[in-house]
């Protein structure tokens, strides 16, 4: 006669190992000993900073003389300030590159993840500006947006330009300008998101739709789309927020010139705090900035139905 062994309770299941082998306080400690060395650098500067920085947004504080409490002066303060509202409102009109730049990561990926002879070198080719230092990037196009640069050549080639005038020293064309750059950078990092999330996707769902009579498009829409929705979150809200953040671009390229035509948010700043020295008026733009990205994550999360693939 046979028994059938006891089943063990969640407690005891917690309790024991994988094998079965007693979970020991010595286990433990060494669990978390591995532990300590990130959850210190995390504290240092992840947590610490973004506690300590809204605290100064509150204070009026230069770094020579202690914190002094002011409440919501700075905030007032900004509301005032015109040339925070450009910064503000440059940074918001960059966030229109992020549904141009999935829809082209998404494209390319689609062109990369066919078995083609040679794919390997497009792949590499695409990715490359994603991995080159933007230091490097920013002298290339400083020279191909000036006055009788390439880009100017080939923009009065297709009748798009009468005035041979550098793009970056026009106020009309600077923060387009730099916009494109943020662009041509970003499709090869995303691509490869997209390439990943592309490869997830059963061949059979394609297969099967393609056998019940549905058109390329339609497998592309119904199939390969909902397949993608969590990856298209990722990146979405990546590229909102880089968008909204942006410094890199406009530091190495325009110095938030000319005219102020790319001063973004977040230029504003470093502005207020490297040259101005009001590190509390600094916390306080960048704590409305954090603000706002945490909004515009939010319509990604509802726009991409947080992420969730139909079932």
């Amino acid at each position: 006669m046979t028994t059938t062994p006891r089943r063990r309770s969640r407690r005891e299941e917690h309790r024991l190992g994988g094998t079965g082998a007693k979970v020991t306080l010595r286990n433990t400690l060494i669990a978390y000993a591995f532990m300590i060395p990130f959850l210190v650098l995390l504290v240092m500067f992840h947590t610490w900073p973004v506690f300590f920085g809204t605290f100064l947004a509150f204070t009026k504080y230069n770094i020579i003389s202690p914190p002094q409490w002011v409440g919501l002066d700075n905030f007032r303060g900004l509301l005032q300030d015109e040339q925070f509202w450009s910064g503000l409102r440059n940074s918001l009109k960059y966030i229109l590159i992020v549904p141009v730049i999935q829809v082209i990561s998404i494209l390319v990926a689609l062109l990369v993840n066919r078995p083609l002879k040679g794919i390997a070198f497009f792949r590499t080719a695409y990715y490359v500006p994603a991995i080159t230092s933007f230091a490097v990037v920013g002298l290339i196009w400083n020279w191909m947006y000036q006055q009788g640069g390439p880009v100017n050549a080939v923009l009065s080639t297709l009748g798009l330009m009468t005035e041979d005038r550098g793009l970056l020293n026009n106020p009309a064309t600077a923060l387009l300008a730099v916009m494109f750059v943020t662009l041509w950078k970003g499709i090869g990092y995303y691509m490869v998101l997209y390439l990943a999330g592309l490869q997830n996707i059963s061949q059979e769902l394609d297969d099967a739709a393609t056998i019940d009579g549905a058109t390329r498009w339609q497998v592309f829409w119904n199939v390969t789309i909902p397949g993608l929705r969590p990856t298209i979150l990722v990146c979405s809200l990546l590229s909102t927020i880089s968008a909204i953040k942006v410094f890199e671009e406009i530091y190495v390229m325009t110095q938030g010139g000319p005219a102020g035509s790319t001063y973004s948010a977040l230029f504003y700043t470093y502005s207020k705090a490297f040259q101005d020295f009001q590190y509390g008026m600094a916390a306080a733009a960048g704590l409305i900035i954090a603000v706002i990205s945490i909004f515009f994550g939010l319509i990604n999360f509802r726009i991409t139905r947080g992420g969730k693939i139909d079932g």
